[in-house]
């Protein structure tokens, strides 16, 4: 997954003001409890991190 398209599939699952909030101040487990841009900043794929978000916030399968 590219990284332009994880922030759109973010922005059209959550809204675009939330999912940059999210991004950043919101710590997952799943991430080694870092936040999804300290994950994606220390070099975790998007696809990876996508799914992370999906599972914690139990994103519907059609939208993963």
């Amino acid at each position: 997954m590219r990284l332009s398209h994880f922030w759109q599939r973010m922005h059209e699952q959550f809204g675009e003001s939330y999912a940059d909030s999210l991004a950043s101040d919101y710590v997952i487990e799943a991430l080694g409890s870092r936040t999804v841009r300290a994950a994606l900043d220390d070099g975790m794929g998007a696809k990876e991190v996508w799914r992370a978000v999906c599972d914690t916030f139990d994103v519907p399968a059609a939208a993963r």
